[in-house]
């Protein structure tokens, strides 16, 4: 009753102050003009995760690489062309941001079913919410309504996406300024309980903590030496790690077990327990409560999802996500 009163509200604010209600995102926003919409996207990512577990992760990492850099606005996906330059060139997505062909097959399927109507934006948003459901992890409603960018910041990409070297101080601020809290950083942080990471941006733990040629004292070593047999010293940039050892592929709470025990890959997950009681205190909580984890995860990809959205008359609805209309 209470979802049949919800649409019936939805339609008449749409009826009848159609100015007011399209500067925010609603999960109905597709409801009278593409009501297949969700099901479209839904169907083309279980195929593409069951083609290749890792693109559960990709198409996660996609929306929040996105969201960080101008809002979510489906700039990360424009290829270089005319006066753009692609955010793809930029440090934390070159040869590592990936799914870019199942974002075009969605939006393929799309233009076949409701042309022109969906954003590059939304399917992003929803890629990553069915993503992590098929990777085992919950679902939520995901506001829709962003519409997508005509521009891309590469600068935007280098300098705001926290990266792996990041202090805690410099990725508290990162989140900080998208509105983010600390919660909101653990928790989202637990995306990388599904997924890889290359040698390349884990090495300096392994070998060259702080210049002195050790190993990060915060890795545990029989951990550390596993990881230095697929990563030496030169070579092997792109040699892959699951970031969760235990199951990489599942959606669940090992990352922050794996934490608590001087396991996590990557300098910036491990920080989490030893640069902050604050942060140490929420990983403690995750680890031992993996619902807690999981409703908060939900929460807050809800939250990032709605960093500065294009909406109303602003930006376009893209026809092909690479590129922007007219080209």
């Amino acid at each position: 009753m209470a979802v049949s009163i919800s649409f019936v509200m939805v339609f008449s604010v749409l009826v009848f102050a159609p100015v007011c209600f399209c500067h925010y995102l609603y999960p109905q926003f597709y409801e009278y003009t593409c009501p297949q919409a969700q099901e479209i996207v839904q169907s083309v990512v279980a195929k593409a995760v069951a083609r290749e577990a890792r693109m559960a992760a990709s198409l996660l990492r996609l929306h929040f690489h996105d969201c960080f850099v101008k809002g979510c606005d489906g700039s990360i996906l424009l290829d270089s062309s005319g006066t753009i330059i692609s955010e793809k060139g930029a440090l934390p997505n070159k040869n590592s941001a990936r799914g870019f062909e199942v974002i075009d097959e969605i939006k393929s399927e799309l233009e076949k079913a409701c042309p022109q109507t969906i954003s590059c934006a939304d399917i992003l948003a929803l890629a990553a919410r069915d993503s992590t459901v098929l990777a085992g992890g919950p679902s939520w409603e995901v506001p829709l309504g962003r519409r997508d960018s005509t521009g891309a910041s590469l600068s935007g990409s280098n300098n705001n996406i926290p990266a792996p070297n990041n202090t805690l101080p410099t990725i508290i601020t990162k989140f900080k300024l998208k509105g983010l809290d600390l919660v909101d950083l653990v928790a989202l942080s637990g995306s990388h309980t599904i997924g890889l990471a290359r040698c390349t941006v884990f090495r300096q733990r392994l070998y060259n903590q702080s210049g002195n040629g050790q190993p990060d004292p915060t890795l545990d070593q029989s951990y550390a030496a596993q990881l230095r047999s697929g990563c030496p010293r030169s070579g092997g940039d792109n040699n892959l790690f699951p970031l969760d050892f235990i199951t990489p592929t599942k959606f669940d709470n090992y990352y922050f077990k794996n934490i608590i025990e001087s396991k996590g890959l990557l300098s910036s997950d491990q920080i989490l327990f030893t640069k902050s009681e604050e942060t140490m205190k929420l990983v403690k909580q995750y680890a031992e409560n993996n619902d807690l984890f999981i409703e908060q995860f939900a929460k807050s990809m809800v939250k990032m999802g709605n960093i500065s959205p294009l909406t109303g008359p602003r930006g376009e609805i893209r026809k092909n996500c690479r590129r922007i209309n007219g080209y």
